[in-house]
Parts: C-alpha cells; sequence; structure tokens
C-alpha cells in the first residue's frame, strides 16, 4: 500500500508550478528585456525558488561586492548549487551535459547563457573553451564548479584545471566560493546533496523532508591576473575553498605559491 506525505507533496506541486512561472518569464519577459532586467528576474526568480524549497541564504558581505566580472569556482554538492549563486551573483554558467538532458530545467539553463560540457570530447572541449573566453573576455561573469562532479558536502574534490584556462587567457580575475549546507540547528546537512544514483525527484523529496536547510556562500579567495598556468591557480583555488570549509581536501599536495599572482582573501 503506498502512502503520500501531502505536505512534501504540495510543496512538489508549488516548486514545479514555480518551474513553469519561470518559463514563462523566460520566454514573454526575456526577449523584451535588457541584460539587467533579465538579471534582475533572475535573482528574483532564484530567490523564491530557494525560499519554496525551504532553503535559507546566509551570505558574506564581501560577496555583495567586488565580483561584478570574472570567472567564479565553487565546491559543488547539489543542483541548488546554481540557483544560490543566481540569487546573488547572476551567472552564465558552465555545465555538464547531464544537465542538458533534464526536463523543463535544461530548457530554463539553455535560455540563461548556460554552456553545457561534453566530456571526453576534443573538439567540444576547444568549442567550450572559446565560448568561455568570448564571455569573460566581453566583460561577463561566469560560473563553474571545477570538481566535475557533486560531492556529499564532507570533502573538496580535486579542481580540474582545464575551467581556468579561458579566464588566464582573457585575462580575468578568478574567484573561489565555498558553499556548504547545514540544517535548521547549524549542523552540516547532506539533504541537499545531488549524488549517486538519486534522481532529481527524490533530491527535492529530500530537502523538502529536511525541516529546513540553511547553505552558506562565502568568498575563500580572489585571484588577479597575470596567473603562472592553469595548474598553480586551480589548485590554489582548490587550498582556498577547501580552507574556507575546514575541511580536508581530497588527495592534498603540497601548496605551491602563485607566480606573478596576487591573492586576496577576505
Amino acid at each position: 500500500m503506498l502512502t503520500f506525505r501531502l505536505p512534501t507533496n504540495l510543496a512538489l506541486l508549488r516548486v514545479g508550478i514555480h518551474l513553469l512561472h519561470g518559463a514563462l518569464q523566460v520566454s514573454l519577459l526575456y526577449p523584451l528585456s535588457g541584460a539587467g532586467t533579465r538579471q534582475r528576474l533572475r535573482v528574483r526568480w532564484s530567490r523564491r525558488l530557494l525560499e519554496l524549497l525551504g532553503i535559507r541564504i546566509e551570505a558574506d558581505k564581501s560577496i555583495a561586492s567586488g565580483l561584478d566580472s570574472g570567472l567564479l569556482v565553487a565546491n559543488h554538492v547539489s543542483f541548488v548549487d546554481i540557483f544560490l549563486i543566481n540569487a546573488l551573483l547572476p551567472s552564465a554558467f558552465v555545465a555538464k551535459s547531464d544537465v542538458a538532458r533534464w526536463p523543463l530545467i535544461s530548457w530554463l539553463a539553455r535560455r540563461n547563457d548556460t554552456v553545457f560540457i561534453e566530456r571526453g570530447k576534443p573538439k567540444s572541449a576547444r568549442q567550450i573553451q572559446q565560448e568561455i573566453g568570448a564571455a569573460l573576455s566581453a566583460g561577463r561573469r561566469l560560473s563553474a564548479f571545477p570538481e566535475g562532479t557533486t560531492s556529499a558536502g564532507d570533502r573538496v574534490l580535486p579542481f580540474h584545471s582545464a575551467l581556468f584556462q579561458a579566464a588566464i587567457d582573457a585575462g580575468t580575475p578568478i574567484h573561489a566560493l565555498a558553499i556548504d549546507y547545514m540544517d535548521a540547528q547549524g549542523q552540516p546537512s547532506v539533504a541537499a546533496a545531488y549524488i549517486g544514483d538519486l534522481s532529481l525527484i527524490q533530491c527535492l523529496r529530500q530537502i523538502l523532508g529536511s525541516g529546513g536547510l540553511r547553505v552558506r556562500l562565502r568568498l575563500a579567495a580572489s585571484f588577479a591576473p597575470p596567473f603562472a598556468d592553469r595548474r598553480h591557480v586551480a589548485h590554489a583555488a582548490h587550498q582556498a575553498v577547501a580552507a574556507v570549509l575546514r575541511q580536508r581536501p581530497a588527495n592534498p599536495v603540497p601548496m605551491q605559491s602563485l607566480r606573478n599572482a596576487a591573492a586576496i582573501s577576505p
């Protein structure tokens, strides 16, 4: 016999309606709006989604200014990470090709300047580098998750360095962000973690059944060009995020200083 949790199902329905509202907004308002208006709509929509999911944002004051352009890199725990960043720092995103297969969300992502990565395809990688480089050279803000996958949030996986090359070529700053999820009492929570064989609906149910979550977004460090090379800056960003989260980095290697790079920690 199947049993249903009415409050969770009602909450899922509200989330679904909000996704449809987002689709209408993108279809009807985006074509008539300038870049600034589209960003404000994206911020408002993302904050409302987090509210419907019972997630409260906690962010450093340093997030509010000084990150107008450049490449934002962060650890990756959940699909919610995208909307968290958009709620504070509306950005174009680099996402793995899996997201392109999600119903409705993929459609919204494509119309919000998302660049999809097809792993293992050199031709695709070169094209993506060009797209990312063009966006950064134009002074836009672009966000990426260089771990390449999600984790339970208990550690920071190594950062793949390929994504950093476009920022180096464009001569734009790189900002490392730390994301962590907590329960209503402030203890670490894995309720939002989108890992393993978990489906999107199952992850949503976990979040909605958690009793409320808090998510922190903190600036771990900013790096200004010129840079030594992509491996050095990727490693430095990885170490900075891990330090802010007070976690031991996965597969740690000795920290190497960045040659000709200015690292600014908050």
